[in-house]
């Protein structure tokens, strides 16, 4: 008899074995399925009020974008069909061992052609020269006089340090009022739109690039700098360098006769 029971005992335990997982199988299956009840709001009223800020974050984050749109899209044109003006402004995109790196000779073939065609008849060239080093001005007045722009058509601005700064010294240092920009297509709204704010009244010409890495590179950077472009734009702080009023432009024009 107490055989019998003690069979039936192991028996039992066996088949609770069985069906009982062991605990490291009860642990994963308990990572593997979170509560979302500690993630979202339990109550209508607060998913309502975590949808209304996801969706005010977009806007938020989207409103850059379409601000730089608005203000820009109807002014991007191409060097043949961009209205003429007195100035063109190039802005530097970087030197390789002292030469223009190849989306900054695009730009610097643009304005060029612009100047040949008589679309413009003074460049203005804004890039950084904050090191004795590397002096982007001085590299693309060399680019441009070998493409047949006169020297003393060229007036150069030393303290372009980024956009905006070059847009402000553009109307407060060298008196631009009305001008082309010349830059990559992915830059180009930018450009527009905080040289609009500065006081500058400016059409675009969007130099055309391959789609490469460099390219994906410019069109990541821009979604991020719509930030950025967005609160100069609203608070105008001054450029890094400012500096006294220089003449250049002004008597660039004088020597390029009338239009």
């Amino acid at each position: 008899m107490r055989a019998g029971i003690r069979r039936a005992g192991v028996q039992l335990r066996a088949r609770a074995r069985r069906l009982t997982p062991p605990p490291r199988i009860r642990w994963i299956r308990q990572i593997r399925r979170p509560r979302l009840t500690t993630v979202l709001p339990r109550t209508r009223r607060g998913q309502r009020r975590a949808v209304q800020a996801l969706m005010l974050g977009t806007v938020l984050a989207l409103a850059p974008a379409t601000w730089m749109h608005a203000a820009a899209d109807s002014r991007v044109r191409s060097v043949a069909d961009v209205p003429a003006r007195d100035v063109a402004v190039v802005f530097g995109a970087g030197l390789w061992e002292g030469r223009p790196t190849p989306y900054l000779a695009h730009r610097l073939d643009a304005a060029a052609e612009l100047y040949r065609t008589g679309k413009v008849r003074v460049v203005l060239v804004t890039g950084d020269n904050s090191r004795a080093e590397y002096d982007e001005p001085d590299a693309m007045r060399t680019y441009l006089t070998a493409r047949g722009v006169p020297d003393g058509r060229i007036v150069s601005d030393y303290a372009g340090f980024d956009t905006w700064d070059s847009c402000v010294r553009a109307k407060k240092i060298f008196g631009v009022d009305e001008a082309v920009l010349v830059t990559q297509g992915f830059h180009i709204k930018r450009a527009i739109a905080l040289c609009d704010a500065a006081g500058v009244e400016a059409y675009g010409v969007g130099v055309a690039e391959p789609h490469d890495a460099t390219w994906y590179y410019g069109g990541t950077r821009e979604m991020f700098a719509a930030g950025k472009a967005a609160l100069d734009a609203a608070f105008k702080p001054d450029p890094r360098f400012l500096g006294r009023q220089e003449p250049g432009v002004t008597e660039a024009l004088a020597s390029a006769g009338a239009p």
